[in-house]
Parts: structure tokens; C-alpha cells; sequence
């Protein structure tokens, strides 16, 4: 996240309103390219200070009214009292904009516990007028609001209100007192490594990047990273499937596109590409972001770089002068040929080495901790398969996996199967099934909303169902998207929400969660479900991006080189996995890959080896100065 000064500065875009009695915007000032910084002044007051590149105009907190509904999308309102002035926010950085949000809550809060200087004070003072960046929040400013807030928020003791300690189901303590505080907290977040630092500089550069790494090592962490970290309005996040699309916020690449498979004449994709709702897309996008490309096609590349180029953008520049940020492991999935024959990668196309300005590897795998189960998929991944891989794999076989009635998921490489088994398992278990229905904003688009959505639009359970999570709820506690768990009761009255008991030992109720997707012409859909599916059994393909600690594999039906790698990186460790009828012969990697990656690590090492000479002679002029 960002620190220090950096807390304190925007580049949005920002419309100043000034407001009758009535809430009408009496005079609106609107500027594009605005800078916006938060400081205090000669009395310490907290100050709003927005730039328009000449004349800056200043606005001092009193009282405070904020608006973080749209926080996510880029957008906020500060309202000013009793001056009747807001200032709208909107195309910033979400990520900035969350730290630049909580910054000016915590000071504000702060600032509000001491006792403000008079009119009167102010003018005997005689200070020159002063503006300066607002500090660095410290554990003193976050203490102080939380103090304040607590006491402005506290109710009144309620009589003979008791906790209950336990609860018959789960065994946990739950509070049923309403006088939770909220409370607030220092916006840190994850620290990125010096791989992942150089992604971002790279992106935040400019630069038409193409990153990937093995399983496990951040590329989907990495992308919510990057898109939270360019202005919205000019950024569409995409992926080759929906549910890649689903983990980074975005829509699918065919969405974005307009042009349906690809697989149509030139001419005609163009007359797609230039329906109105579609040509907004290619018209407004700046940044693209590409997600899981080792499932896009050579051909569909191509055809999207000339529509972008000459027919709609009108640019001799490569993707129009579109920035790309593409990702993905072409040591994965390939694209789905449905029988034409080999497949054609990206990188194969013949626009990509001139859209493509800089290739970057994340070598840090923090999927897994088990250095020897790492080097085990490293070899895999890579189609090796010697006898101690083979021996390894084969002792998983006798691995006893299951505990606490979970059992273990097992992976499957078609659709079918996967269905097949879900149903059957779920109708021979004894009891009433109970079924919850999603709640969709829009009923007329629910192919749509289910072709992006990690849930169904109906979900089916008992007691016994195998269940896995699909949202992450609580990462400090397990409650992982793919954590693996078992239905264990139902919630009594008319909602019925499942129990469920999950593999980190954690057990709790689960409620509806909402999943929000992009579609075309920039609308926004929406799902309200339970956050679970049947777990029996999932597809590979869905399995992507996953991260699973109790799983069951079978590898005779695989069909496509990488399958079998995306299937045994998904597991956390050895201890969890379970490896059925292993056969050698099904781990491939394609040779054209293979080329590809070994002609980007050694690009790298030059890049690295004319680093270190370029230090190497810095440090040399400077012994001699």
C-alpha cells in the first residue's frame, strides 16, 4: 500500500459543487486532470487542497460528511459543513483512493478530539498563512479516532442483556450485544516483493508488459494490484474465462471485445467491433489488462490487435496505443481448439514481439512451503517426470486425507464427469435437501451472469454435502476461496442457512455473499448466493486459480499438455494430495512453450547481466570520485 506523503496526494479527475440550503448545486466546477493533496495549515486544521495546474483552491474541515460507497469503482464525495461544499472524486486509483480515504478519516477523527481554535484566537495569533502535507499516520492517530468513535457510538447499557456463550451448533462463542465499536486501523497491506515491485513500476511506467510465473506464485494478486493501481474509467480488467475474469473484477475478453469467437471474417468482426455499446470499450480503453492468456488464441490476438489499430483507434501503433498488461503461464492450459488440431499461442502471433515490450517471471512460489513439493511441480510443469517424481507421486496413492467426515475433492479433466458425480453423491445421502436460489440483478441475463459467476444460480445441499469455499471470507482463519468443508446442520427458520465445518477447523454459518461482473456496454450485473459449491468432484479447468488442501487425482483422462500440472499445483502440500493411477506418459509440456520460456530466461539474464555491469561500473566511478 502506499506510505508516508503518498497517503496524502491523488491524480483524479474532481468536481467542485458549491450547494443552496436545498442540496441544488448553485455553481460546479469540473477538472479533468486534477491534483489533490491533504495538508494542514498555519492552526493545524486539516485542509483539502485541489490543483488545477494554475490557481489551487483550498478548503478547510469543519464538520465532515464522506461518501466511500463507490470507493471500489474510483468515485468518493466529501461534503464540507456548514460551508454546503462537495467534492466529488471519481477515475482515481481504488487502491490510492482507499489509503487516501482512511488517511483523511483517522486524522479527521483525531483532529476532532482536540479542542479546535476560536475565530478570535486565530486572529490575535497573527500566523503567517501556511499549507503542508498532512504526516504520516501514526498508531497515536488511530488510537485517538477509535477513542472518539467509540465514544460517539457507544449505546446506552442495555438492562439484563447477557451474552450467550456458546452455540448448541458450532461450539464457538457469539456475541449478541449491538454495542460493537467500529473501529479503525492503519491502511497496511500486503508488502510486494522486488518481483512484484518491478511489475508494477513496469506498469505504472507505461510499459506493454507480458508477466507470468508458475502456479501459486501471485499473478491473480499481482493483476487486483496493477488494475487497483491505474484510473478506472480508462482500465478494463479482462481474462480468457470467466471465472479468471471473477477473481480480478473484470469481464471476459470476449466481452470486451464484441466479436464473439473471433472465427469470423475480418470485415465482419469490425461491424461487431463497432456496434455502440462495443465501441465505447475499444474507444475509452487505455490500459487493457489480460488475464489466463495461455488460453487466448494466436489468430484471436491478431484479429483484435488490427481491430484496435487501424479500424477503430485510427493509430499505426501496435493495439492502437492501447498499454497492455497480459498474464499467464502458457505452461498451463492451452487454447480450446475443439478438434481443429495444435493449438496456436499467443506468443506465437504475429503482432505479439511488436506489442510486447517487456517480459517479466515471478519465480516465488507461495502456494506451497515444501521446498522438495515445489521442486516436484517445477519438474512437472516442465513435462520431466523422472523416477523419484514418478516414486513421490505414486506414494500419495496411500495418503489418508480425509478427516472429520471432509472428503477429499476429486479433480476431474471433463465437465461430465464432474456433474455426474456431484448429483449422484448429493441424492445418496439421507435427508431433506434444501435449496437456495441466487438473487440476480438481473433475472433476463442469467446465462450471462452464470458464464462469470463461481456459483450457480440454484444451490442444493443436505447434512454430509462436501462443500467448498468460493470467496475468500477470512484468510487469517483458513476461510480460503477452495477451502474444502461438510455440511454439519442447518440454521432453524425460514432461511436455513448451512453449518458448515471446515478442514482448518474453523466451523461457521455461511451467509449470502455478492459477486459483482461487468457485461457489455460497461453494465454492471450482479449475484447474491451462498458462497459454496458441491464438492465431490471439480473440473480442472475450474480449478484455476485455486488453492485446495484436500484433493483426489486421477490423471488417466488427461488430454492436453500442462492438465496434468494445473491439477497437482492446485494442492498445498503432499500431506493433502492424493494421486490415482499415475502414468508418466500423460505429464507433457509442449515443446513450442518450452522454447518460448527458455528464450525469455535467457533475455532476462542479459537483461540482469547488463544490470549488474551498469551497478558494477557505478560503483567504480564512484570509488574513484
Amino acid at each position: 500500500m502506499f506510505q508516508g506523503e503518498d497517503a496524502a496526494h491523488l491524480l483524479c479527475c474532481v468536481a467542485v459543487e458549491h450547494l443552496d440550503a436545498s442540496g441544488q448545486a448553485t455553481k460546479r466546477q469540473v477538472i479533468r486532470k486534477a491534483a489533490v493533496t491533504l495538508g494542514r495549515n498555519e492552526f493545524q486544521e486539516i485542509v483539502l487542497r485541489v490543483h488545477n495546474g494554475k490557481a489551487p483552491q483550498s478548503f478547510t474541515f469543519r464538520e465532515m460528511q464522506l461518501f466511500t460507497r463507490f470507493a471500489r469503482d474510483g468515485k468518493s464525495t466529501i461534503k464540507l459543513l456548514p460551508g454546503n461544499i462537495q467534492v466529488l472524486i471519481s477515475d482515481c486509483p481504488p487502491d490510492r483512493l482507499h489509503v487516501f480515504l482512511k488517511t483523511l478519516s483517522i486524522k479527521y477523527q483525531a483532529w476532532k478530539a482536540k479542542k479546535p481554535m476560536g475565530d478570535r484566537a486565530k486572529m490575535l495569533a497573527g500566523l503567517p498563512r501556511t499549507f503542508e502535507t498532512i504526516s504520516p499516520l501514526q498508531k497515536k492517530d488511530v488510537q485517538q479516532a477509535n477513542e472518539l468513535r467509540g465514544k460517539v457510538n457507544a449505546p446506552p447499557p442495555a438492562k439484563g442483556l447477557a451474552e450467550r456463550t456458546s452455540n448448541k451448533t458450532t461450539g464457538q462463542r457469539v456475541n449478541v450485544s449491538s454495542s460493537k465499536k467500529p473501529s479503525f486501523s492503519l491502511p497496511l497491506g500486503r508488502k510486494l516483493s522486488k518481483e512484484q515491485a518491478q511489475i508494477l513500476d513496469a506498469v505504472l511506467s507505461g510499459k506493454n508488459i507480458f508477466f507470468t510465473g508458475s502456479a501459486g506464485t501471485g499473478k491473480s494478486y499481482m493483476l487486483k494490484r496493477i488494475v487497483g493501481s491505474l484510473p478506472p474509467k480508462s482500465t478494463y480488467a479482462t481474462a480468457s474465462t470467466g471465472v479468471a475474469a471473477c477473481h480480478i473484477g473484470g469481464t471476459t475478453l470476449h466481452n470486451f471485445a464484441g466479436i464473439g469467437s473471433g472465427s469470423a471474417p475480418l470485415e465482419q468482426c469490425l461491424e461487431l467491433a463497432r456496434r455502440p455499446g462495443v465501441l465505447q470499450h475499444w474507444t475509452s480503453c487505455r490500459h487493457l489488462v489480460i488475464d489466463e492468456i495461455s488460453m487466448v488464441e494466436a489468430q484471436f490476438f491478431d484479429k483484435l490487435e488490427a481491430i484496435a489499430r487501424w479500424s477503430i483507434r485510427r493509430s499505426s501503433e501496435p493495439f492502437g496505443g492501447m498499454q497492455l498488461i497480459v498474464c499467464g503461464d502458457f505452461l498451463q492450459l492451452p487454447p480450446v481448439t475443439r478438434g481443429k488440431g495444435k493449438p496456436s499461442f499467443c506468443f506465437q502471433a504475429r503482432s505479439w514481439r511488436k506489442c510486447i515490450q517487456l517480459n517479466m517471471e515471478l519465480t516465488e512460489v507461495r502456494r506451497q512451503t515444501d521446498k522438495s513439493f515445489i521442486s516436484l511441480l517445477q519438474e512437472i510443469r516442465l513435462g520431466r517426470v523422472t523416477e523419484e517424481v514418478t516414486s513421490e507421486l505414486m506414494k500419495t496413492a496411500y495418503n489418508c486425507i480425509e478427516r472429520d467426515g471432509i472428503l477429499a475433492t476429486r479433480l476431474c479433466t471433463h465437465k461430465d464427469d464432474v456433474e455426474l458425480t456431484n448429483e449422484n453423491k448429493l441424492q445418496q445421502l439421507p435427508g431433506v435437501i434444501h435449496t437456495f436460489e441466487a438473487v440476480d440483478s438481473d433475472p433476463q441475463l442469467v446465462k450471462t451472469i452464470d458464464a462469470q459467476s463461481p456459483v450457480a444460480q440454484v444451490l442444493q445441499l443436505k447434512v454430509g454435502a462436501q462443500v467448498m469455499l468460493t470467496k475468500n471470507l477470512d484468510v487469517q482463519r483458513g476461510l480460503v476461496n477452495g477451502a474444502r468443508g461438510v455440511v454439519v446442520s442447518f440454521e432453524p427458520g425460514n432461511k436455513g442457512l448451512p453449518c458448515v465445518r471446515f478442514l482448518c477447523g474453523v466451523t461457521a454459518v455461511m451467509k449470502p455473499e455478492r459477486w459483482v461482473f461487468k457485461a457489455n456496454g460497461g453494465l454492471y450485473l450482479s449475484r447474491q448466493q451462498l458462497p459454496l459449491k458441491l464438492a465431490w468432484a471439480i473440473s480442472i479447468h475450474k480449478s484455476q486459480g485455486m488453492t485446495l488442501d484436500c484433493v483426489e487425482i486421477s490423471l488417466a483422462r488427461v488430454f492436453e499438455c500442462g492438465q496434468a500440472y494445473v491439477a497437482l499445483s492446485r494442492a498445498m502440500s503432499p500431506e493433502g494430495l492424493r494421486v490415482m493411477d499415475f502414468d508418466p506418459h500423460v505429464v507433457r509440456a509442449d515443446p513450442d512453450v518450452l522454447l518460448f520460456y527458455k528464450r525469455l530466461r535467457k533475455e532476462r539474464l542479459l537483461r540482469q547481466g547488463s544490470m549488474d555491469e551498469f551497478v558494477s561500473r557505478e560503483e567504480q566511478e564512484n570509488e574513484r570520485l
